[in-house]
């Protein structure tokens, strides 16, 4: 199965940490709700936090408010909620670039209120007549699928811009310069790969939004568990080693590898074709650096292929349809984030479908 995003990738890295990275909580420790100094968020985390963004050079921290969240995925309702007007009688257009991160739709439309609804593409509205209308538009950088670099594609007093950084790390990107927006999302899911802790956290800019999206976070869980806070301040505390080359190192080197090997293995076919990523220079190795993207965008590129998703399907290989992204079905994406079993088994398959289109030799 290669439709999920959990970096697998990086539990070998974790099991060398296994000393640094363990905790033990006795059962009479941490059990009220604040922290000392009467706060849900513990002051070390945030410190810890800034911290990790001055090391990596990939957010700006200086003049930004935090707030903590059960993953990224509580975070981008609370934003939403957060930058939607309370006083318009039209509800705001949540937008978003094609191909697109699925839960910004199913999630906006779960807890669609009077104040917003999802509108789909974002370039649709950018030439439109309704400047008048409020936007929230998503931008996520690199895009979950194709692990593009981008930027917002509205403009004007009217637009208000989540930007989702989740795996904006130097091992699925290089960093460009350090992110310097309004609201930036980031999630220790892609950073560490611990999925299950469910730990992320939004950079704010404006006190007034930070204000709404804590009040959000405080009445739907009363803050975030104390344990999850705990085991992301060991977590970064490891990951900070080094100032990060050891994590980074680790996870940039397994990416760029996979995407090579796929890469290779698809070059001489004609029938499925994956993205272009350039290379970059990025701010953190001070060097130009190969692409390494968490996610594969797969194309069948013959029209009696349209299908991808059940083509890839009866080859033994499961990916996530290009519609749940709102592109065409031509499209599947391919997860380059689990066990190296599983990457290897992916790459046997992709293989034998390459092979079978003409009888070219497979690529390993």
């Amino acid at each position: 199965m290669l439709t999920g995003g959990d970096p697998l990738f990086l539990e070998p890295f974790w099991m060398q940490s296994a000393a640094s990275s363990a905790m033990l909580v006795a059962g009479w420790h941490r059990m009220g709700y604040e922290f000392p100094n009467k706060s849900l968020i513990s002051q070390l985390l945030e410190d810890q936090i800034r911290k990790l963004h001055a090391n990596v050079g990939n957010a700006v921290t200086q003049g930004r408010f935090i707030v903590f969240g059960a993953g990224s995925t509580q975070l981008l309702n609370a934003a939403v909620n957060a930058l939607s007007s309370d006083n318009s009688s039209v509800p705001a257009k949540v937008v978003a670039s094609l191909p697109f991160y699925p839960v910004y739709q199913l999630q906006t439309d779960f807890f669609r209120l009077l104040d917003f609804q999802f509108q789909g593409e974002a370039a649709l509205r950018k030439n439109k007549s309704d400047r008048a209308l409020n936007f929230i538009e998503f931008v996520t950088s690199p895009n979950n699928p194709d692990g593009q670099l981008r930027k917002a594609v509205l403009q004007g007093p009217h637009v208000k811009v989540i930007h989702d950084y989740a795996c904006f790390w130097p091992h699925f990107t290089p960093i460009p310069a350090p992110a310097d927006e309004d609201l930036m999302i980031f999630s220790l899911s892609k950073l560490t790969g611990h999925t299950a802790t469910r730990f992320g956290w939004a950079l704010i800019k404006e006190e007034a939004v930070y204000q709404k999206m804590l009040t959000y976070v405080t009445l739907n869980t009363l803050g975030i568990s104390k344990d999850t806070q705990l085991r992301a301040l060991q977590l970064l505390k490891v990951a900070l080693e080094g100032r990060g080359r050891q994590l980074f190192d680790f996870g940039y080197t397994t990416m760029k590898e996979r995407w090579e090997r796929l890469r290779n293995a698809l070059l001489m076919s004609k029938r499925f074709s994956i993205q272009e990523i350039p290379p970059r220079y990025c701010t953190f190795y001070k060097a130009i650096k190969d692409p390494s993207p968490a996610y594969a965008w797969l194309k069948c590129e013959r029209e009696d292929n349209k299908e991808c998703y059940t083509v890839l399907k009866d080859a033994g290989v499961i990916g996530r349809e290009g519609s749940r992204f709102g592109a065409e079905s031509s499209y599947v994406r391919l997860s380059l984030l689990k066990s190296q079993d599983d990457f290897d088994a992916l790459l046997n398959r992709i293989n034998k479908l390459v092979t079978k289109e003409d009888g070219s030799k497979s690529v390993i």
